[in-house]
Parts: C-alpha cells; structure tokens; sequence
C-alpha cells in the first residue's frame, strides 16, 4: 500500500518537474557572451588603437593570478604606450582601476594588471622573443608526464652497446 502512494501523483498536481526553474543551459555561449565587461572594454580598447595581433587567452586552469590574459601588438614603442593608455582609460571608464601598470617608460612591453585580466602590449620583435603564447596557451600544453608505453618503446629501438 506504501509503494503504491509513492510514486502516485498528489491529488490536485500534476506531474510537472519542480526543478523547472533549475535547469542548466543546453547551448554553449558564444564567445561574446561569455566576455566580462571588462574584457569587452579591454578588447574595443585594443581594437580602437590598432593594436596588430590580438590574443585573448583563457588561463584559468593555469594560474591564479588572472583568468585571462590579453596580448597584443603595436608598431612602435609610442604605438605600444598609447594603446596601453587607451586601455587603462577604459577601465577607468568602467570603474575598474588597474593594479598596475609597467613597462611604460621604454615602451617595448606594457603589462596592464587589471585584476582577472592582465594585458601585454609589447613590439613584434620582443613578442616573438618571449613567445607568450606559447607559455599560456592551453590548447598548445604539451602533456607533463609521457605516455606509459612510450618509454619502453624508445628504449626497444636503441641498440644495445656493450
């Protein structure tokens, strides 16, 4: 008799999910809709100065220091300082004061710290040098340990030395 009252509908209710108000989004956001408002501003920023180059990185699972990092390039050492200073000014405008700002007097790599998002301005040559990039992007992480058969299958092909 118990079994049978506890899958048994309430008089009066039906059988609707009561969780209807709890449930998760099917459809991944786009990338805009993702972007924080700050990350918006900092990229028309970037956009309205001409920066060359835009990389916007996610390193959430990388570091605790930002969530993203933005670098970018210009094409000269007072380009790289206006685009700097255009950034910070749209922070401001939007009530976000950065941390910090370094690298402004010689004009080569600005580092604007903006609390989650932390934007590298810098030359061609000294991007490329320092190849940002390639230290914080998650897609191109090289796995930290190799693979188990791998080891093994390295050292069948060695040949012997005695």
């Amino acid at each position: 008799m118990l079994r049978s009252r506890i899958g048994a509908p309430r008089e009066g209710h039906s059988q609707e999910n009561p969780l209807k108000h709890m449930t998760t989004r099917t459809r991944l956001r786009s990338r805009e809709e993702r972007a924080s408002p700050l990350q918006s501003a900092v990229t028309t920023a970037l956009d309205d100065m001409k920066a060359v180059n835009v990389r916007v990185l996610d390193v959430r699972g990388l570091t605790d220091i930002a969530d993203t990092m933005v670098i970018a390039s210009g094409n000269s050492d007072r380009h790289v300082r206006s685009i700097a200073e255009r950034v910070v000014e749209k922070a401001k405008e939007l009530g976000f004061r950065p941390l910090g700002t370094e690298g402004a007097r010689d004009g080569e790599w600005v580092l604007v710290d903006l609390q989650d998002i932390v934007v590298h301005v810098m030359l061609p040559r000294v991007r490329e040098f320092y190849g940002l990039e390639r230290l914080w992007d998650n897609e191109a992480v090289a796995p930290a340990v190799a693979a188990p058969g791998a080891s093994r299958a390295a050292a069948r092909r060695r040949p012997a030395t005695r």
